[in-house]
């Protein structure tokens, strides 16, 4: 009988593979969407696209206004970087902080709900910007935090926060996702897409994506004809 998960869903490459691999495991499919107000709120409507290939039980979207409190260029407060030298060891004005933390909470208050005790979510620790929120140390610590904070932990259940990706790169989660024939078609990942939508080619997201569909070889089909430039 297949267990129930909860996906933490963002309309984007990572999400969408971290999810498909869910489902391979055998899991009934619970996505979480969240409209924090961001300013690459294209993502939301790639979510709904996703999960309905998917085939998901349940897709629930929050709006949780993440912008009012600033922070971070993805809610507007600054511009966006393009073109800088990726360097992991700062921290980017793209980190919105605590995000993580506010997306997993909301993911373990419907998990208790649903009697789920198993949360997937796309964060990587290889292939990266640099944010705190993505690393193995930050998820052992919430799953601690979920033993002690849930009735259904207090009550000797354990929820276990799955982060499939983790420790691969933007290739092989790529290579991951084709194997699932996943159609990566659907996704978004430019955190300052054009007024249509397309991709800017110049963000961190953009060229990390380029970089990893460069190196598994083969084209992405969100590219326009121009490419991000190499890291």
């Amino acid at each position: 009988m297949a267990s129930k998960a909860v996906v933490l869903l963002s309309g984007g490459l990572d999400s969408y593979t971290a999810a498909a691999i869910a489902r391979a495991q055998r899991h009934d499919l619970y996505a979480l969407t969240v409209a924090y107000g961001q300013r690459h709120a294209a993502e939301v409507h790639a979510a709904r696209a996703i999960a309905k290939a998917l085939g998901v039980v349940e897709h629930r979207e929050i709006t949780l206004d993440l912008a009012s409190f600033g922070g971070s260029a993805l809610v507007g407060d600054g511009e966006v970087p393009k073109d800088r030298a990726l360097d992991q060891s700062s921290i980017p004005v793209t980190y919105v902080p605590a995000r993580n933390t506010v997306f997993l909470a909301l993911a373990l208050a419907w998990a208790e709900v649903l009697g789920a005790r198993d949360i997937f979510i796309g964060v990587n620790a290889l292939d990266y910007s640099g944010y705190p929120d993505c690393r193995p140390e930050f998820i052992r610590a919430f799953e601690t935090l979920a033993t002690l904070a849930t009735r259904a932990g207090v009550e000797g259940e354990r929820f276990t926060v799955h982060t499939p990706l983790i420790a691969l790169s933007k290739a092989d989660i790529i290579r991951a996702g084709l194997k699932l024939s996943l159609d990566y078609g659907l996704t978004r990942s430019c955190y300052d897409p054009h007024p249509d939508g397309s991709p800017c080619g110049r963000c961190d997201s953009c060229r990390l994506r380029a970089k990893g569909f460069e190196e598994v070889g083969v084209p992405d089909p969100l590219l326009e004809p121009q490419r991000p430039q190499r890291l």
